[in-house]
């Protein structure tokens, strides 16, 4: 079973994935967070930073799409292709507001004669395999069944499920049944996606589904960054190098954009890292209110020195 890094939006950008892959190298695919195509015809200068030839030039690495225009996702392909990459990945699964209200993400999920004709747009003229994460519904999931005869109509490379509905978010049990049927009735490679946090997860995950084709991990693979090297029989984390990874992030970043910005972006990383840690949440919740970065890293190095990691 194959291994992705989820596409996670203000984390997972360009330095994290080159230090992670430098520093626990094993993950199979990395996927850009989601690039959105204006009208215009333009990337934005926080997507370049995201699809330069030299921002990914050692990881094997997947553009992700957010649009609905079939005009906007070939426009975007084909500058995508330029830049030397091989395939892109479509995202019908972001559950975010701002995202639903103008219909992208899993906003497409709500429309299906729209969305069929979106990928008829698509699929008619891509030059690349075009892979696609999805959810399994908008407001619920009755409509999944009438969903996967949808995908089942075109050459999806590769469909990727998280299997809840939009209103859901990321809360709540996964629909364990809607992936199954999915796994019994879809005709493309599949991917799974969701809660999953532990070597345990993984082996049971492949355990149940013996022919599935990957896994994409999120949350539990920035909280264990070695987790993927683990699961494939090689040595579990270790504090200092969590720690070390943890530096390394912070340094680039405070290279990159300054040590405000830094401080901002190890926090959200914090909300994943503090998964790792036992008995360290009062330090967390004081680290999450860090004003400035001395105040992050006085309390990151308290939850290093004192806190111990999770087995």
């Amino acid at each position: 079973m194959l291994c992705y890094f989820a596409p996670m939006e203000g984390l997972t950008g360009s330095i994290f994935r080159k230090i992670h892959h430098e520093m626990f190298p094993g993950v199979d695919t990395y996927f850009t967070p989601f690039l959105s195509p204006t009208q215009n015809h333009k990337f934005t200068a926080r997507d370049l930073r995201e699809v330069l030839p030299e921002e990914n030039d050692s990881a094997h690495t997947v553009p992700q799409l957010l649009c609905k225009s079939a005009e906007d996702f070939l426009w975007a392909t084909e500058e995508l292709r330029a830049f030397g990459f091989t395939e892109v990945n479509l995202n019908a699964g972001c559950p975010s507001g701002t995202v639903i209200t103008k219909g992208k993400g899993s906003g497409l999920l709500g429309d299906l004669p729209r969305y069929e004709a979106f990928l008829q747009g698509i699929f008619e003229k891509v030059q690349m395999p075009v892979s696609i994460k999805t959810r399994i519904g908008l407001k619920d999931a009755e409509s999944w069944e009438q969903l996967c005869e949808l995908y089942n109509r075109f050459p999806i490379s590769e469909l990727t499920i998280h299997p809840r509905t939009r209103v859901e978010y990321y809360s709540g049990a996964i629909h364990k049944d809607a992936f199954s049927y999915a796994y019994d009735t879809l005709q493309m490679p599949l991917c799974y996606n969701g809660e999953l946090r532990t070597v345990n997860d993984l082996h049971a995950l492949e355990s149940r589904y013996p022919n599935l084709h990957a896994a994409m991990i999120g949350r539990g693979l920035i909280a264990n960054p070695a987790l993927v090297r683990e699961y494939r029989g090689g040595k579990p984390l270790e504090k200092e190098e969590l720690r070390v990874f943890h530096d390394a992030l912070f340094e680039a970043f405070t290279a990159k954009f300054g040590a405000g910005v830094a401080m901002f972006r190890m926090r959200e990383l914090w909300v994943c890292f503090r998964m790792a840690f036992a008995d360290c949440e009062n330090m967390a919740i004081k680290l999450s209110h860090s004003k400035t970065a001395d105040d992050l890293l006085f309390w990151a190095n308290r939850i290093f020195e004192e806190c111990s990691l999770i087995r």
